[in-house]
């Protein structure tokens, strides 16, 4: 049953990352683009929050400056 609890988890965090990794180069392209602007910084949150520590132990702080330096590249 923890198999099942962790791909889960797995798939929650890895939809996040595909989710914020999308805002970041809409953002690029168009860096007013409010929709994108609001759906980083919810994505963000999530990072941040105690949900996604309880998911995960990939170091928030550490992924999203992975993934700014992904798009920007």
């Amino acid at each position: 049953m923890n198999d099942v609890y962790e791909r889960l988890s797995n798939a929650i965090v890895l939809q996040a990352v595909k989710v914020y990794r999308n805002a970041l180069k809409r953002l690029k392209k168009h860096p007013q683009n409010e929709k994108a602007l609001n759906t980083k910084r919810e994505v963000e949150r999530f990072f941040r929050s105690d949900w996604y520590a309880s998911l995960t132990t990939v170091d928030p702080e550490m992924l999203i400056t992975k993934l700014k330096k992904e798009v920007i590249e």
